[in-house]
């Protein structure tokens, strides 16, 4: 798998010199992929158009039929026409096209494990995520993070004829690739048969605002032999469809582009242009009754204006049983210096208690190299967690009193001691000793995003004061 994506990885680094960036690169690729994988398994396509087609071609003759192709592919039924709608050829030299059909030929893709195929077109992301800003970032979530909250909550689709999982702010399908990893690790890769077309076919759903992303979310999910049902669209100002699902995952956008827009939906009890906080509000109106959710969140939209309100709603309708604090750095190199939570909820009990987990206080912040993110940053937190992916399991946390004590990683608050906070959830108890350490502190651009984000949240709040005024005016 490595020596695959390094390979193909290498040659992106050569079409750079050409213009093409990281992200138009993976989307080209995507594109000969699904062509190659399509002539192995002699999946029907117009002969004029299929891979066959493509490869023996070169020079002018190839860039022109290229493009004809990915026009011509974009008008077929399914999944087909939906991967390729809107598909422009971005090479502007015919000799590296060729270079990187001559690099897909070189493998049997279809003759490697599922999970392989799809490892290998994650490893792609991800690289193109690490290069900064101008990659994939914005879109990508670390895997460890995304496999530790899958791992929690468990979504097992196994004999249950409507059972559903969605992302409504999927990106690039990780959260939806590593649930249907999940389930493969779960069942040694065989389903029950009865179960089979139902779980690739009707299972997994999401929505993605913007097109390339949600593209490539559709053939990552084809690497790993499934047909998602991802919408393209505005998950919060558009209205909703009638669909509710068992399980939701999410990483909601950082970040406060198209703040001062109140959604103008029915099915919001509070007014707000925080964009996280209103896809709290999506999500709570998206899950089935007893249906449960893990949504990762940035510190500030524990505690911003409108913040106790939108979980005094959710805590009324949701047991909101546990909430992470993720350590420092956890989105570098994606979203350097965002400091973020994940809470974990569900749908149909009001909430009792809260248990909170400070991973962050006098722990090692993550960096690219020297300290990246990996599975041991969540283990503890996941043996207290339990086995219940519905947090059932507090009695039986294996940590012992002095360590979910008051001076413990591990803490409960009722609802009590919440409501006289306001339902603000930014909860804090341990001294951060690391903070005093000046040889511990984060880099400078970590503490200036870190500003930043807290300005940009006051900024907010002085918006939504600004919009009530010129209401009542």
């Amino acid at each position: 798998m490595s020596d695959v994506v390094n390979k193909l990885w290498g040659f992106c680094h050569t079409l750079r010199h050409e213009g093409i960036d990281y992200n138009d690169y993976i989307e080209q690729l995507s594109f000969l992929l699904f062509l190659k994988m399509a002539d192995e398994k002699e999946v029907h396509l117009t002969e004029k158009y299929n891979w066959q087609a493509l490869k023996n071609l070169s020079g002018g003759d190839l860039m022109d039929h290229y493009t004809d192709s990915l026009k011509e592919l974009a008008k077929e039924p399914g999944l087909l026409g939906e991967i390729f709608t809107q598909a422009q050829n971005r090479f502007n030299n015919p000799v590296s096209l060729k270079k990187l059909l001559n690099l897909i030929e070189e493998d049997e893709w279809t003759s490697m494990d599922i999970d392989v195929k799809g490892a290998a077109f994650e490893g792609l992301l991800e690289k193109a995520a690490s290069e900064g800003k101008k990659g994939a970032g914005q879109y990508f979530t670390p895997r460890p993070l995304i496999q530790s909250m899958v791992r929690l909550m468990k979504p097992d689709p196994r004999g249950k004829s409507s059972y559903t999982i969605t992302d409504p702010a999927c990106g690039t399908g990780g959260f939806l690739v590593a649930a249907y990893e999940w389930l493969l690790h779960e069942c040694k890769g065989a389903f029950p048969r009865e179960d089979v077309k139902r779980i690739r076919e009707n299972t997994y759903y999401g929505q993605e605002l913007v097109a390339r992303p949600r593209r490539l979310a559709l053939m990552n999910m084809y690497l790993h032999g499934v047909t998602p049902k991802i919408k393209l669209g505005d998950t919060i100002y558009n209205n909703p469809s009638t669909d509710r699902f068992d399980v939701v995952l999410a990483n909601p956008p950082f970040g406060t582009k198209g703040a001062n827009q109140v959604p103008e939906r029915d099915d919001f009890t509070i007014e707000t242009s925080n964009k996280q906080l209103n896809f709290v509000q999506h999500i709570m109106s998206v899950l089935k009754p007893g249906g449960r959710a893990a949504i990762v969140l940035p510190d500030n939209v524990l505690f911003e204006d409108k913040a106790g309100e939108v979980f005094e709603i959710l805590m009324q309708d949701c047991n909101l049983h546990t909430i992470i604090r993720l350590p420092r750095g956890t989105f570098t190199p994606y979203a350097q210096g965002v400091k973020a939570n994940v809470i974990f909820f569900q749908k149909g009990l009001p909430t009792e208690r809260v248990w909170i987990y400070d991973n962050r206080s006098n722990i090692e912040g993550i960096t690219k190299k020297d300290r990246p993110l990996a599975d041991k940053h969540f283990e503890d937190f996941e043996k207290c967690y339990g086995t219940d992916p519905n947090g059932k399991d507090i009695k039986q946390r294996t940590l012992s009193e002095a360590e979910w004590g008051e001076t413990g990683r591990f803490r409960c608050f009722t609802i009590d001691e919440i409501k006289k906070r306001n339902y603000k959830l930014d909860i804090t108890w341990l001294k951060d000793d690391s903070i005093e350490d000046a040889d511990s502190l984060p880099e400078p651009n970590d503490l200036a995003t870190e500003a930043i984000a807290e300005l940009e949240a006051v900024v907010d709040d002085l918006r939504e004061i600004l919009t009530l005024l010129e209401k009542e005016s």
